[in-house]
């Protein structure tokens, strides 16, 4: 008996996108790893499309839509247990995100016994758009609605399921009740418009008693922040996405489809026809060029970036381009124990995390950025030509030791542990032969106190401009030219990624977005200034001069 193939991966590099129609045979997905067979099957033999000029014809998906059904409904492997608990969907306007969640609704009701689905908006009037829109799917069904001998009954608020015991209903966050819920599947719409994380938190929390929960938050981007600085219900979801798929976060029942564009590529330009091509796996088919080209002008470009491109839009300066950061990875590369190092500290009590890095310095290096020669030279050219006059020197190596973040779900008492944190510092000048333990005076100094009487190398580096610009300038100029190498650690990645800069008298320098945002950034801190302090030479202990009686 021939081996069926493994199913995609749950992260593919490449999202799916274009008009291909999906059948099971043009994809490695079948009834032993996804239940989505079941639920293409459904969509396509008894959904119709309810607006536009092919209003009535049975749905046709397509290959990306399909893949995306099957793997919200991927199984464990070997099992008939669902992977997923909680997955989210992020895609821009007018890439069917409608007609994708009343498929996976009507789904939800078929699922089991006594089911209970809910699609979820930010206030009454967007609930009742999702209800009319699954309703419509059902009404317009005679193998469905139960008015023309089908399976479901629709009411005015509810569609039942009466052969089971299913129903499905839509509810807003400004009107629902937290008790009597038992949620088999829940469907967030627009999940960046919900005013708190209330009504989400409140949908995972109330399927303990089912066997196959599932919580989908399907929506564009939006909001950051919200008014109080905390980061949004639908950016915290995102952030966290990022860290499962980047394998920071192991998550195995956390999926996730990101659509977005790489705003920060080189040259890039939101009008681009190109670019739009990334974040929306519709475009050239349903979504219509043409007509996307016409809403540029008819909307603002910031909304038109976060509605169409699924970009984050703010106001401030993100540090480094992207990708930069990534291009000096060398994973294979270790500091070895007992070489020289310096290690970075910015600690925090309770709010901020609390991070230490290491750095080995590196060799001489002989490329000069600032050179008149290389002043006409593109960032390109300037990387290409520092690689070949450096090669064969050993770069400056930064890599993480240990950092301490406040938990999500963390008591209001929660502290770091400075205890644990100072054992680490010890840990750290054992393994090595730590030059420096480079450290903001402010906050910690009975720790410094305490490590330095016990003979350890603390140096203060008060976090002012005229020591963070230009150590912040050094960092971004080894990063551009590839001067510097690191492990990859996603943790670092993802604090380098949260910097945004600003402009100070004295030049520019690293701050979070907002002040009270719980993005941290204290990692890409403590890398910049133990790089600062690995590439300055270390100062020579004076050396001792004698004098005689007569000369003084």
């Amino acid at each position: 008996m021939a081996r069926r193939p493994a199913p995609p991966p749950r992260f593919p590099r490449q999202l799916p996108h274009g008009p291909a129609l999906w059948t099971p045979e043009s994809s490695r997905w079948n009834e032993d790893n996804t239940d989505g067979i079941f639920a293409c099957q459904l969509i396509e033999n008894y959904l119709r499309l309810t607006k536009g000029v092919q209003r009535g014809q049975l749905v046709r998906l397509r290959l990306w839509q399909a893949d995306l059904i099957c793997d919200i409904l991927r199984l464990v492997p070997g099992t008939r247990q669902r992977m997923y608990w909680t997955y989210l969907l992020l895609v821009p306007r007018k890439n069917s995100k409608s007609l994708l969640g009343a498929g996976l609704a009507i789904d939800g009701i078929l699922d089991e016994p006594g089911a209970e689905v809910y699609s979820c908006a930010a206030d009454k009037d967007q609930a009742k758009l999702i209800f009319g829109e699954v309703r419509a799917a059902v009404e317009m069904s005679p193998e469905l609605d139960a008015k023309q001998g089908g399976l479901l009954k629709v009411y005015r608020d509810a569609i039942e399921y009466p052969a089971a015991g299913s129903v499905y209903r839509a509810l807003s966050s400004e009107a629902f009740t937290k008790e009597g819920l038992n949620p088999s599947r829940v469907l967030f719409d627009e999940l960046h418009a919900q005013p708190t994380d209330e009504l989400w938190n409140v949908m995972n929390q109330g399927s303990d008693t089912r066997a196959q929960p599932l919580v989908i938050g399907i929506s564009t981007f939006g909001k950051k922040t919200q008014t109080d600085g905390e980061d949004t219900i639908c950016y915290q979801q995102y952030q966290y996405a990022k860290r499962v798929i980047s394998g920071e976060v192991d998550d195995p029942r956390y999926g996730a489809r990101i659509y977005e564009t790489n705003d920060r590529a080189r040259g890039f330009n939101y009008l681009d026809r190109r670019v739009w091509e990334q974040a929306n796996p519709a475009y050239g088919d349903f979504l219509d060029p043409e007509k996307m080209a016409a809403v540029t002008r008819k909307i603002s470009e910031p909304d038109f970036k976060t509605k169409r491109l699924n970009i984050w839009v703010t106001q401030a300066k993100v540090w480094l381009p992207d990708g930069a950061w990534d291009k000096c990875e060398d994973a294979e590369q270790e500091i070895p124990d007992g070489v020289e190092v310096c290690l970075g500290f910015d600690g925090s009590f309770n709010n901020d995390s609390t991070a230490l890095s290491v750095v080995r310095p590196g060799e001489p290096l002989n490329f000069d950025p600032d050179a008149p020669e290389h002043a006409d030279l593109d960032e390109d050219e300037r990387a290409r030509l520092a690689a070949e006059l450096n090669a064969g020197l050993r770069l400056p190596h930064i890599d993480v030791v240990q950092v301490w973040e406040r938990p999500k779900d963390a008591d209001p008492d929660w502290a770091v542990p400075i205890l644990e944190v100072e054992d680490a510092i010890r840990a750290a000048c054992r393994r090595w032969s730590v030059r420096e333990i480079v450290c903001d005076p402010a906050r910690w100094a009975r720790t410094y106190q305490l490590l330095e009487a016990e003979g350890l190398p603390v140096v203060e580096y008060p976090q002012s401009p005229q020591r963070m610009v230009p150590a912040t300038q050094r960092f971004y100029e080894a990063v551009m030219n590839r001067a510097v190498t690191h492990s990859g650690d996603p943790r670092m990645a993802r604090h380098l990624g949260n910097a945004f800069v600003k402009n100070t008298p004295k030049g520019f320098m690293i701050y979070k977005e907002t002040k009270g945002s719980p993005r941290k950034i204290d990692i890409a801190v403590t890398a910049i200034i133990a790089l600062d302090r690995a590439c300055t030479p270390p100062e020579r202990q004076p050396t001792p001069q004698f004098f005689s009686w007569d000369d003084l």
